[in-house]
């Protein structure tokens, strides 16, 4: 039988990776709220709704999915976005993940490459009435210079390495979540920017994405 996900079974998935570095600005409770009000279904299209609170990837439609819940959960508290944050999310995909960036950030930024995915997650979100989003189609890989910096990057696709140039728009003081190895398994990368500039990498486990493609990125 497969497994249904729980708030318990996913905080004991994560408690080894609750944020440390001072992160202290994001609340935790309002997050695990959020997180279970949110339908996931409401994200995925009809054949796949009776998957819907699987505690596994779902296929979303040309070769993309929507992550693992717990997986979802657990980036977002490493990322630790925090109510006044700027946040850049590379792949939009459902608009699942963007859903709960815009309720614990600011203001979002997303960039989705295959066009029919972001119209599909924009009405989506739209339908939730969030106003604190910004949608463009395009190649993730470049991030979306016009705006930065970022204080918290999410990349929710796999990069082969660390792209310079999603470095370069993080803020100091900003934090990315970005998983990076080959297309069938990679690690899960932290990546903290220090007020000084200097860029601390730290793994944190192994995960399955589907690749990043772009020009810092898988070829397309």
């Amino acid at each position: 039988m497969k497994k249904k996900f729980s708030l318990k079974l996913l905080k004991k998935r994560f408690t080894r990776f609750i944020p440390g570095n001072g992160v202290t600005g994001m609340d935790q409770k309002e997050l695990e709220s959020y997180f279970h009000s949110l339908d996931r279904s409401f994200f995925v299209d009809n054949d796949m709704k009776k998957y819907a609170d699987l505690d596994e990837p779902l296929p979303i439609g040309f070769g993309q999915t929507i992550s693992q819940p717990s997986l979802v959960l657990e980036m977002t508290r490493l990322l630790a976005p925090e109510k006044d944050s700027k946040v850049l999310e590379i792949g939009t995909g459902s608009g699942f993940q963007t859903a709960i960036l815009a309720k614990m950030s600011a203001e979002v930024y997303t960039v989705e490459r295959i066009a029919e995915l972001m119209e599909k997650a924009k009405k989506r979100l739209e339908a939730l009435n969030f106003s604190n989003i910004n949608y463009k189609v395009g190649d993730g890989s470049l991030g979306w210079k016009e705006y930065v910096p970022y204080d918290r990057i999410m990349v929710t696709a796999a990069a082969s390495v660390l792209p310079d140039e999603l470095v370069n728009q993080l803020a100091t003081g900003g934090r990315m979540v970005i998983p990076i190895g080959p297309p069938n398994l990679q690690e899960l990368k932290l990546i903290t920017k220090t007020d000084n500039g200097d860029i601390h990498i730290r793994t944190v486990e192994m995960v399955r994405f589907v690749e990043l493609k772009g020009q810092y990125g898988w070829t397309v």
